[in-house]
């Protein structure tokens, strides 16, 4: 949860960072669907980089969280698996609210900003 609500702040606060340089794109004709593209992609990319950080520290860290597990192997396969799947899928949605917002952006609106 704490890092999909990062993930959300992080995009949010890209996405409005670069509204003029979005709205650039759209008028010089970018569609709505390069666009999304293009949020949620650095988003996933976010995601993976997070994952493989959390995955090897997680495993790193066997040894001293052993002892405060109950019924699970440290390592478990299937616990990382669902743990995984689970911020992949809720990250997806963090990213996508501020890909969507972004691929809406007028562009006459978006160059009036700046």
């Amino acid at each position: 949860m704490v890092a999909s609500v990062g993930v959300f702040g992080v995009m949010s606060y890209n996405v409005a960072r670069r509204t003029g340089e979005l709205g650039i794109r759209m008028a010089l004709g970018a569609q709505r669907r390069d666009v999304l593209r293009l949020v949620m992609n650095e988003s996933m990319v976010l995601v993976a980089a997070g994952i493989a950080i959390g995955v090897a520290d997680a495993i790193a860290a066997t040894r001293t969280v052993s002892s405060l597990l109950f019924g699970v192997a440290p390592t478990d396969p299937g616990t990382m698996a669902g743990a995984i799947v689970v911020i992949v899928l809720v990250s997806a949605l963090a990213g996508y609210l501020p890909a969507r917002r972004a691929s809406r952006i007028d562009p006459i609106v978006a160059l009036r900003y700046e």
